[in-house]
């Protein structure tokens, strides 16, 4: 049995984050109720499309249930309010004001359910005063300072580079699933559901561990960054972080003598004069194939890695041998999408095989919960 069966999570969510943190929460076992509008949720139609099904939609909402619910009409607010009353969680990524001008929000609605876990997701958060803003995912790299200090670590760039991975989406997504697992557990203790605020910008200023401590205490030594090295064929990234990888590395290449070179030394030594050793470095990999650069190196067990596409890395047999990737299924067939992170040992957490059509489940998930499906207008 999936460890968060008999969940019942009821999704206003959209986009990316709040639509991956559901995901999770059904890869888990919870009957996520996926709640769109009567025409659906506009990710649909975002490609990769097949015979008019988007792939990008059924990766982040696989194993859900889609109920199609008016919520601009008072008898689709009333069903999604009969939704939440028998249910566990709630969580939305409006922006901050919506879900209570809809009578959707945490106040009104545990009013009648104490015990409710209910979690919003937004750019900025429910307070302070950027609340209000408008924010994906790219304006929050902006904000936090994750593009400027991107832009400060790539020599000779003119500009901060282009926005296409949305990090702030994920990391704020897997924030709110472990706050929401935590708020269960207090629930199960002492009986009290809870409000959880989640920020996009909170998660990416928490994603700058060592950035947030050198801007309050600015180094006099630059912070050695780890480059890509070009080989024959490609690039390779080798990252020789300790002592031990450093002589493995050095003996690897054929050049003993950096283990008594006083510019390599040691950390500090190599840490000073870090350009320098990656030039060197780099005189080994660029007459050599990539592959080879890879294979050498790790066998003498110092950490390197080619640099491989996304089609690439989804071939490796690791991802295979550890079942990293399912087979989901929509109307046009089945694709690939990543299993969760994480692996229980049972073998109980994965995602679900099939992607929602548009309102499948809304008449069976309202007669179950409410007995007034007959006559509600979708």
């Amino acid at each position: 049995m999936k460890p968060l069966a008999g969940m019942r999570v009821v999704d206003f969510t959209s986009m990316i984050a709040g639509p991956y943190c559901t995901r999770l929460l059904a890869d888990c076992g919870a009957e996520v109720l996926k709640i769109e509008e009567p025409h659906g949720d506009h990710m649909r139609s975002r490609p990769p499309l097949r015979e008019g099904h988007s792939t990008y939609f059924g990766h982040l909402n696989a194993g859900k249930k889609s109920v199609a619910l008016d919520l601009k009409s008072a008898a689709g607010r009333e069903a999604a309010r009969d939704l939440v009353t028998a249910s566990d969680v709630v969580v939305e990524n409006f922006r901050p004001g919506v879900m209570k001008r809809l009578g959707l929000d945490y106040a009104t609605l545990s009013a009648a359910k104490p015990d409710l876990v209910y979690c919003s997701i937004s750019g900025f958060g429910q307070t302070g005063p950027r609340a209000g803003q408008p924010a994906y995912a790219p304006v929050i790299h902006a904000a936090s300072g994750f593009d400027h200090t991107q832009f400060v670590y790539q020599d000779g760039q003119e500009k901060p580079a282009k926005t296409g991975i949305f990090v702030a989406d994920v990391l704020a997504a897997v924030y709110a699933f472990g706050a929401i697992q935590t708020a269960l557990i207090a629930r199960l203790r002492h009986g009290n559901g809870q409000f959880i605020d989640v920020a996009l910008m909170d998660s990416m200023i928490n994603l700058l561990v060592f950035e947030c401590q050198e801007a309050q205490f600015p180094s006099k030594e630059r912070r050695p960054l780890y480059v890509p090295m070009q080989a024959r064929d490609g690039f390779v990234i080798v990252a020789p972080v300790n002592q031990r990888n450093f002589e493995q590395l050095a003996d690897a290449v054929g050049r003993p003598d950096w283990k008594t070179d006083p510019r390599f030394i040691t950390v500090a030594a190599r840490t000073t004069h870090w350009d320098a050793l990656m030039v060197a470095i780099e005189e080994w990999t660029s007459t050599r194939a990539a592959r080879e650069c890879e294979a050498t190196l790790m066998a003498a067990g110092v950490p390197c890695s080619r640099y491989l596409t996304v089609a690439e890395a989804m071939a490796d047999p690791q991802l295979a041998a550890r079942g990293s990737l399912a087979k989901v299924q929509d109307g046009a067939g089945t694709f690939l999408v990543p299993n969760p992170p994480f692996r229980f040992a049972d073998g109980s957490i994965g995602v679900g095989p099939d992607v929602p059509a548009l309102g499948a489940d809304t008449q069976a998930m309202l007669e179950k919960i409410t007995k007034k499906a007959s006559g509600r207008k979708q």
